[in-house]
């Protein structure tokens, strides 16, 4: 899942919208909030939104600070999940919100 620190004078928007550019190559329409989760650090606490978004765009690649981009279909998702290669309860919380990922990824 792409994301990133949304800058100094930045709407959330604008910040998914320069995130996906930059670690997935995607331009994307930025849709409605989805969730928020909160995340202790050593330092205090991180509060992630997740925003739903969409784009006409197929190809994508990994951005110098990813290590892979891939669209994930249903069982790809599943597959990940068991195999412990997700951010820890980014399967649960996509699942609260009815998020999951469609039986087949875009074409």
């Amino acid at each position: 899942m792409p994301g990133g620190r949304v800058e100094a004078g930045e709407t959330d928007r604008s910040a998914v919208h320069r995130e996906l550019l930059e670690e997935t190559g995607l331009s994307v329409i930025v849709e409605g909030l989805h969730g928020r989760v909160l995340r202790p650090t050593p330092t205090g606490t991180y509060e992630i939104h997740d925003y739903a978004c969409r784009t006409n765009e197929v190809a994508l690649f990994p951005g110098d600070d990813a290590s892979d981009a891939m669209w994930a279909d249903t069982a790809t998702f599943a597959t990940l999940d068991a195999e412990h290669r997700l951010t820890d309860g980014l399967a649960d919380c996509l699942r609260a919100w009815g998020r999951l990922p469609r039986s087949s990824p875009p074409r």
